[in-house]
């Protein structure tokens, strides 16, 4: 890959993500803060010395500077954003491929989090923590029970590598307290992969941090090496992330020569990536699938898959974000994040849409225009086309439309399965399942196990007497009736992830009712 990494040397800096992640910027800024001309800030630098000297009362100068450049950067765009050094720091993280803490996955379904995945070799795994564990206290505080912020409880149990926590969890009906000494914990941005069937894989990937080429080949090639010959690459609910990377996972599946994307903006010359035609993926059948929230990076390789004929992108209209931020640093930990250009893909368009007062109502707006449900609702601008390497025409000017629309499957939507929802009974139910029966499911490591296990439980009839007596919801048989079929193959999905299969036995659970999935696969 010589002639790309050349490159994404130039770009470390660059961002494109939702998400407000920041990245350093060598050749633009560094740690010890950015510095600024008098001239250009003379107004404001004025403003601020008076209010320090003459104002009638004393006031947190930091306060009243930081709500100046808040009001600034509101001006520009909403992609144009200060973020607190706490904020920064969590959203660094987010993409920096590692972090420190105690090495475990959990949610939140009610009140209590319950522990979803232990990292092996990690921290909680070497203390004895276990899948199915309820959270009961992070040192002397009780997080269970009570309206605990989740992000709260994130942060107690984060701490620097070495430093030790004690949490207490609930495990049956016995309570135990573990000793946990923090680690560095490895952030993975592939959720699952597997091969569907014999010759289709399937990759669900989350984020574009700094592991994602690296997780991609290997489950590319471990995928290729159990005879995968077409690959379905899942990006729903991708916001985005480090530009490099999106360039480097373009780079596996187009040939040489091949544009990826090209920048340009006022202060910034016109900049495109190429592929340089090494990528272990060339020869694979590619179908890509997007949602509304796949944004930024995710439209990034969308766009480029699209525009070079390369796949079929599948689903429904992506966010439409098509700004780049570069990041600027300050000496207190804060930063901004500055839109410095657009991006283009391939075929020159340009996928941002509209920046209006309604900017953060568009998805809300996509449902009741009705776009989300019939493809002909699509609202296009005609004077924003442009032509694929093939001739096909595409759309700038509002994401990435896609090449098979697949709309939002609205018949499981009953009352029933709404409050079910609300109270997140299934996940609690999944929980219960594993307290009854860990022992079992913790050692199951296939699928026709799994099977198995579910064959010795009449889920149907146990998940609504769990529903009816600790939620107090009832269906009737009318509403079971519409709901059991989209139901039951999540809850496998959720118990399925206790086994040791992991997150890949609720994608594969689920595959058989995920309308999209299955149309990208060619099922439906």
């Amino acid at each position: 890959m010589k002639k790309l990494y050349p490159l994404l040397i130039a770009v470390l800096g660059i961002m494109v993500g939702v998400l407000g992640t920041l990245t350093f910027n060598a050749y633009t800024q560094k740690r010890n803060g950015l510095k600024v001309r008098n001239r250009d800030w003379s107004k404001l630098e004025l403003v601020m010395d008076q209010i320090s000297r003459n104002y009638v009362d004393t006031i947190d100068t930091e306060a009243v500077s930081e709500a100046a450049i808040v009001a600034a950067l509101a001006k520009l765009d909403p992609h144009s954003v200060y973020m607190p050094p706490v904020e920064l720091k969590d959203a660094e993280t987010e993409l920096a491929g590692n972090f420190d803490g105690i090495g475990i996955q959990f949610n939140v379904p009610n009140d209590t989090a319950i522990v979803l995945e232990v990292i092996p070799g990690g921290p909680s795994e070497k203390a004895g923590l276990r899948k199915g564990d309820r959270i009961l206290k992070v040192d002397d505080k009780v997080i269970a029970g009570v309206e605990f912020p989740q992000d709260s409880m994130v942060r107690r149990m984060k701490g620097p590598a070495g430093t030790k926590v004690d949490i207490t969890v609930g495990r049956g009906k016995e309570e135990i307290l573990f000793e946990i000494k923090r680690g560095k914990i490895p952030v993975h941005c592939v959720d699952a992969f597997f091969m569907v069937n014999d010759t289709t894989g399937y990759i669900r990937l989350s984020k574009f941090s700094r592991n994602t080429y690296t997780e991609c080949m290997n489950a590319g090639k471990e995928l290729l090496a159990q005879g995968m010959k077409h690959l379905v690459f899942d990006l729903r609910d991708n916001t985005g992330g480090y530009l490099d990377e999106a360039l480097l996972l373009s780079n596996m599946f187009l040939e040489k020569g091949q544009e990826i994307v090209y920048m340009q903006g006022l202060h910034r010359e016109k900049k495109g990536f190429k592929a340089d035609g090494t990528g272990i993926l060339k020869d694979v059948r590619l179908t890509v699938v997007i949602n509304e929230t796949s944004a930024s990076s995710s439209e990034i390789f969308a766009g480029a898959i699209q525009d070079n004929d390369r796949g079929i992108i599948v689903g429904r209209r992506s966010f439409g974000k098509g700004l780049v931020q570069e990041p600027v640093y300050f000496s207190d930990g804060s930063g901004i994040r500055l839109t410095v250009a657009r991006f283009h893909t391939p075929s020159g368009r340009c996928i941002q849409k509209p920046i209006g007062e309604d900017y953060g109502m568009d998805i809300y707006k996509r449902y009741s225009d009705g776009e989300m449900y019939d493809a002909d609702s699509i609202k296009v601008d005609s004077t924003l086309a442009f032509k694929t390497l093939s001739g096909r025409t595409v759309f700038g000017g509002g994401g990435i439309i896609p090449d098979i629309f697949v709309p939002v499957d609205t018949t499981r939507v009953t009352q029933f399965f709404i409050k079910i929802g609300q109270k997140a009974t299934q996940m609690r139910y999944a929980s219960a399942i594993f307290d009854k029966y860990g022992d079992t499911l913790s050692g199951i490591d296939d699928y026709a196990k799994l099977e198995a296990f579910f064959d010795r439980i009449d889920l149907p009839s146990d998940f609504r007497e769990y529903a009816a007596r600790t939620d107090g919801i009832t269906a009737t048989q009318k509403e079971w009736a519409e709901t059991e079929k989209y139901l039951l193959p999540q809850i496998r999905g959720l118990i399925g992830r206790y086994s040791k299969l992991g997150e890949n036995a609720y994608y594969k659970m689920y595959l058989s009712v995920d309308t999209t999935l299955r149309k990208a696969i060619g099922l439906d």
